[in-house]
């Protein structure tokens, strides 16, 4: 089967998914024959998506989030006025993702959270079926829970997150633990989609924090909360460091990002520290290295994210980077969390496939997409 992929290039987190669905596709010898990634100006595809991806890979402009300098916060407004004045040329990529299906003509499109995916299926509703797969779709789960208060936020992100899915004939929640479906909302919940380069390692625990974060900007905080215990090494990466290895004193090391050095380290740290990044917490939990989850500043999304790591014991949730909430939390992890989260992340192997499958089958089966109007109304009620 030939098979498209549409990934998101903000982050880190979808870019990784793709690079491990494609090793399970691959290894069950279906053909991936192409990424098309969309990538903000001035931000290029990450190095470790583009040496470790095995085909071809297709870059197209795309939206890209606003991030204070200042306080770090995610800038809603910055955002929409920023997306606004590049728009004559996102709008070119919808047609080129369009031409692109019609040249490849793939059996199977799946579409990694790629709002361009999406808005390309509302404006030239192509035929091919697409699968979406993301965190995010737990939204629409009606156990899922949203951080208190921030009504308009939630609407917002629960509106953004209908339109990556419209025109899908399958959409697909990853998971932290295993749920009922919701075949009301087209809904099928798996495990998180993890590299063949985490799952093939043997993790060891070693007296030092691993830290991760979005922003340089948060630096200044991870130096805040070192200074307060200064006793515990961290090692921190973030997009900001140009050196390999740069020490800010004798048991702080900033990194530069690469992606096999972060595995390299996180295989044989004692915890994490991380701006809830759905990806860095699932690659901790196999390994059985407890979280300190810090959202980014006015980010509803990893809010979230903190909040469903915390309710199955992945870590602990916090507005701060403060190394005692960890401390203290570490004596009472239960590592039995991780031992069931191995379990069900074993059971995704099948199920992606089964997905796959099943979708392709309905396509041949009916010769008609199954996008509608009527679907696309349905797909933008908020609830």
């Amino acid at each position: 089967m030939r098979i498209l992929f549409l990934v998101q290039g903000e982050g880190r987190g979808h870019l990784t998914q793709a690079i491990s669905l494609a090793q399970i596709l691959q290894s069950a010898g279906h053909e991936v024959i192409e990424a098309i990634v969309d990538v903000a100006e001035g931000r290029p595809v990450p190095t470790f998506f583009s040496e470790q991806f095995p085909t071809p890979i297709t870059i197209v402009a795309g939206p890209a989030l606003v991030y204070s300098p200042k306080t770090n916060e995610l800038q809603p407004y910055q955002t929409f006025l920023r997306n606004s004045r590049h728009y004559p040329k996102i709008r070119k990529s919808f047609g080129l993702i369009r031409d692109i299906i019609d040249q490849k003509k793939p059996d199977v499109i799946i579409n990694f959270f790629q709002l361009l995916g999406g808005l390309t299926y509302a404006l030239y509703r192509p035929k091919v079926p697409m699968i979406c797969i993301a965190h995010q779709y737990l939204a629409f789960h009606p156990n899922f829970t949203f951080p208190k208060g921030n009504f308009f936020d939630r609407q917002i992100f629960k509106l953004v997150t209908r339109l990556n899915a419209i025109g899908a004939t399958e959409v697909l929640a990853l998971s932290f633990d295993q749920q009922s479906d919701v075949p009301a909302e087209n809904l099928r919940i798996v495990p998180p989609l993890l590299r063949r380069e985490v799952t093939e390692r043997t993790p060891t625990t070693e007296d030092y924090l691993l830290a991760y974060t979005t922003q340089p900007g948060l630096s200044r905080q991870i130096e805040a909360a070192h200074r307060q215990r200064p006793d515990v090494p961290i090692h921190c990466f973030h997009s900001g460091v140009t050196e390999p290895d740069q020490p800010f004193d004798a048991t702080l090391t900033y990194h530069k990002i690469d992606g096999k050095r972060y595995l390299d380290i996180m295989q044989h740290c004692r915890a994490i520290v991380t701006t809830a990044g759905f990806e860095s917490v699932c690659e901790a939990m196999y390994w059985g290295k407890p979280a300190l989850l810090i959202p980014q500043p006015n980010h509803f999304e990893q809010a979230c994210n903190a909040l469903d790591a915390q309710r199955v014991g992945a870590g602990v949730a916090a507005d701060t980077f403060d190394l005692n909430l960890l401390m203290d939390y570490l004596p009472k992890h239960d590592p039995q969390v991780n031992e069931r989260f191995r379990q069900w992340y074993g059971q995704g192997y099948y199920l992606f496939l089964n997905a796959v499958n099943r979708v392709a089958a309905e396509a041949k089966k009916t010769h008609t997409s199954r996008f509608s109007w009527s679907a696309l109304t349905r797909r933008l009620r908020l609830h």
